[in-house]
């Protein structure tokens, strides 16, 4: 919102958390908090009241679940929300589904929070609000039900046949359980990067494989790629593609950030552009910033065909507009488009069921 600050809403039970929040955000001049509330009855009237552009929520609220308060949110005001949540697995559980029903991103409370941890994370939260202030958020309503696997093919894919890379950030955990749950049991191997928190992603990935067709799984270092298998970089570790032999596997290692993230879209795509060079699909999705866009043109001067992500369709078009101007992206497609795309560059036969 060019020219005005953004109006961002703090919604908190804990008084401490609420100050805390509002100190860090109010730090950067391009930010305005205008309010707090410590439950979502006093949120949904302060809203109304305030018009604010960003809302902060805990994924754990009293008075009414946070879910059923988002849900409502969501169908009859749609507006960014940045969940903040905890490192645990019931956090990681809660968000996840805050996130199915249009959160647009998370933001994770350091353990040491109350110490003065969380001001630490000063800058990931300013950048995540930043963000959220530009997506385009869609009400309940207009986005289309998750449905069964609705494609296809009749080739059954052997690992070192070809390998489908993904990238994505803010808006990424909604645009890759669109695109894994419309592939078939026998689809190509696909390796993902998504920026999530750690803990997060191992629950992200046992969502989708209690979903899709295809099996999902966190990547697990050293372990073989194989045909009809997803698997999700840990939240905390980047993610490579390897050739052993004629065997392609992963390696999962820890290491600095690389354009500011880690896991990072540019090491899996750079790994997947040495090891697989022109057998590979490389795709970029919605996402804040540029990571994945110099890697994702390492892929396409390797032969490799790559897809971004269109404008319209992304809830932050970041990641794809950059690796677009750089000329990574050989075509730009609709979410809903890119599943069958991926398999028709894999040169499967595709049929709709």
């Amino acid at each position: 919102m060019p020219g005005s600050r953004i109006r961002v809403l703090i919604v908190d039970d804990s008084a401490l958390m609420r100050q805390m929040l509002s100190a860090i955000l109010s730090s950067d001049p391009a930010i305005e908090v205008v309010g707090t509330a410590p439950d979502p009855l006093v949120a949904r009237e302060k809203i109304k009241a305030l018009n604010p552009d960003v809302l902060t929520l805990d994924v754990e609220m009293p008075r009414m679940d946070g879910l059923a308060f988002l849900e409502k949110l969501m169908t009859l005001r749609p507006m960014p929300v940045v969940m903040v949540s905890s490192l645990t697995e019931r956090g990681a559980e809660v968000t996840l589904k805050a996130m199915e029903l249009g959160a647009v991103d998370i933001f994770c409370k350091p353990a040491d929070s109350a110490a003065g941890g969380l001001l630490a994370h000063g800058k990931e939260l300013i950048e995540k609000v930043r963000g959220a202030a530009h997506a385009h958020v869609r009400a309940l309503s207009d986005r289309a039900p998750a449905v069964a696997p609705r494609l296809s093919v009749t080739t059954l894919y052997k690992s070192s046949d070809r390998l489908v890379a993904i990238g994505s950030s803010t808006g990424g955990v909604e645009a890759l359980r669109d695109i894994v749950l419309a592939l078939p049991a026998d689809a190509p191997p696909v390796v993902c990067t998504q920026h999530i928190p750690p803990k997060f992603s191992a629950s992200f990935a046992e969502r989708l494989n209690g979903l899709a067709a295809v099996r999902v799984k966190e990547a697990v270092d050293g372990e073989r790629i194989m045909a009809g298998h997803v698997y999700i970089a840990p939240g905390d570790r980047h993610l490579e593609v390897r050739r052993s032999g004629a065997a392609l596997v992963l390696h999962t290692f820890d290491g600095p950030l690389v354009t500011g993230h880690k896991p990072s879209v540019d090491v899996l795509f750079r790994s997947v552009a040495d090891a697989c060079g022109s057998k590979a699909v490389g795709v970029i999705l919605t996402g804040m910033g540029r990571d994945g866009a110099d890697g994702l043109l390492s892929m396409r001067r390797a032969g490799a065909s790559t897809i971004g992500q269109d404008e319209s369709s992304c809830v932050v078009y970041g990641m794809p507009k950059s690796a677009r101007e750089l000329g990574a992206v050989e075509r730009e497609l609709p979410l809903s488009r890119i599943a069958e795309e991926i398999l028709r560059l894999c040169h499967a036969d595709v049929t709709r069921t």
